[in-house]
């Protein structure tokens, strides 16, 4: 394996070019086997793009959430799957240092982690959101933790996982409390249940929590369960224009694939315009994606309005990206059924982005009840 080195003149850019040959010479091995892109992740590492998102008085590049989601759109054209799995880190990365600049506790110290130790930070909020999985029962110091965490991804390489769980208050009602639990705890199991359709390189494996006691200082967020409150917006508006951005990069790989197949019929009216509509859906939502980055801008706060934009371009690239796909199939034939094209592994992989919240449905409907001063699922 070749990997890079991180020298201190080298930009986000200059290391991400260099790493993507490893990303593109693994891809289509660890989509068969369903194994982790552990080549692509040590490359990434190695090159320093896993600490980008942290300060740079702190180690890292201090890379904004604008720059954050160009880093996984590129690495998306070369493999869907370490683009996926690693925007997980590094959103969590990102908030963490949203924290930092307002002095919340332990966002320094886990920065550092990231920074100089190599951590990987692993999300459980795709499963979780607003209506987490498990149990938090308050003790002496703390609370115990049960449940089962699934769409985990970097399970197998994870240092600590950025997680919730449901707390029935005795006075405030149903809570949710975000904290953070070490994979080094006794009572943490990771399983290998990864076997899906699209994306199988992320080893998104499922994650059993048994017991553990979490003390009161890794508590992030006491908040109301059920709702998409003030910290979750923020949450949101961190991390899914950099999970969006992947998704657009899987189908623009796609596209990519299928306009190198078209060549050979550019004088076919059919191809043409559906190269066209590709191409046409791939800039409509490219411009959401711009749209949802410029009303987060570099240090989001809470807000309906930024929180629904950002699902309105999710929702846009989840649409365009499938449509895109599954013209990218038309356009190259039969070729692109075979395993091991690009194409199909891109059809397959783009079929995730419904998963993440909000599905399309779900914001539509969000989006309608904002609109129409209805109550919904913004707090």
């Amino acid at each position: 394996m070749t990997t890079v080195q991180e020298t201190p003149t080298r930009t986000i850019t200059d290391r991400l070019a260099a790493i993507t040959p490893v990303l593109a010479a693994n891809a289509g091995r660890h989509d068969v086997d369903g194994s982790f892109v552990s080549e692509s992740l040590d490359a990434l590492r190695e090159s320093g793009l896993l600490k980008a998102a942290v300060p740079v008085e702190l180690g890292g590049d201090g890379a904004t959430i604008a720059e954050l989601t160009a880093l996984q759109r590129e690495l998306a054209h070369h493999c869907g799957s370490t683009a996926l799995a690693s925007a997980m880190h590094q959103h969590v990365v990102a908030f963490t240092a949203w924290r930092y600049r307002r002095g919340l506790p332990g966002a320094e110290a886990t920065l550092r982690h990231v920074a100089e130790d190599g951590f990987v930070l692993v999300s459980t909020g795709g499963g979780d959101y607003t209506h987490p999985r498990g149990q938090a029962v308050k003790v002496d110091g703390g609370y115990r933790v049960s449940g089962t965490k699934r769409f985990a991804s970097q399970s197998v390489v994870g240092t600590a996982m950025s997680t919730m769980f449901v707390f029935d208050d005795p006075v405030e009602g149903r809570r949710v409390l975000n904290l953070a639990v070490p994979f080094s705890d006794a009572g943490v199991t990771v399983n290998d249940d990864w076997d899906t359709m699209g994306m199988r390189g992320t080893a998104s494996n499922s994650i059993d929590i048994d017991d553990v006691f979490v003390p009161d200082e890794r508590v992030l967020a006491n908040r109301p369960w059920g709702v998409v409150d003030a910290p979750l917006q923020v949450i949101s508006s961190v991390a899914f224009p950099i999970i969006s951005g992947v998704y657009l990069g899987v189908a623009e790989a796609a596209y990519g694939a299928a306009l190198k197949v078209a060549a050979n019929r550019a004088d076919d009216a059919l191809v043409q315009r559906q190269i066209g509509l590709m191409k046409h859906r791939l800039q409509v939502a490219s411009w959401a994606l711009d749209g949802a980055l410029a009303a987060v801008d570099d240090d989001p706060t809470p807000s309906h309005e930024t929180y629904l934009a950002v699902m309105t371009a999710k929702a846009e690239i989840a649409e365009a990206g499938i449509a895109v796909c599954d013209m990218a199939m038309d356009v190259a034939g039969g070729s692109a059924f075979f395993r091991g094209s690009v194409i199909e592994r891109c059809y397959r992989d783009i079929r995730a982005v419904k998963f993440h919240p909000l599905t399309p449905e779900d914001t539509w409907v969000e989006a309608g009840r904002h609109a129409l001063g209805v109550d919904g699922i913004l707090g």
